[in-house]
């Protein structure tokens, strides 16, 4: 099972912008899709983004399209979410994930089996 680590999280205004990354160690995963989520207090883990192995291919939320790029850096086993024009409703614990079974649409939190702990992002209105 692969290990991941993420970083990156914190206070920012509305309009501001962050750079969440997810360091992946105990296993290569440049050959893994990777994803996004996140979960706001009391509600259910959400999809926010997703993105290939090669990285030539990114899926993103409705909520986030515009706003997030997902990337990725193989050679440092590591992937991003680059978060701009932040709003109060991003605030949210946001998880990485990787191993997705294939089982079903990647946008479930079910068919990942491996995830991060997870770094708090606050958007200040």
């Amino acid at each position: 099972q692969v290990q991941l680590v993420e970083s990156g999280g914190g206070l920012v205004q509305a309009g501001g912008s962050l750079r969440l990354s997810c360091a992946a160690s105990g296993r290569t995963v440049s050959s893994y899709a990777m994803a996004w989520f996140r979960q706001a207090p009391g509600k259910e883990r959400d999809f926010v983004a997703a993105i290939t192995w090669s990285g030539t291919s990114t899926y993103y939320a409705d909520s986030v399209k515009g706003r997030f790029t997902a990337s990725r850096d193989n050679a440092k086993n590591t992937v991003y979410l680059q978060m701009n024009s932040l709003k109060p409703a991003d605030t949210a614990v946001y998880y990485c994930a990787a191993e997705w079974d294939g089982s079903s649409w990647f946008g479930l939190s079910e068919v990942w089996g491996s995830w991060g702990q997870g770094t708090q992002v606050t958007v200040s209105s």
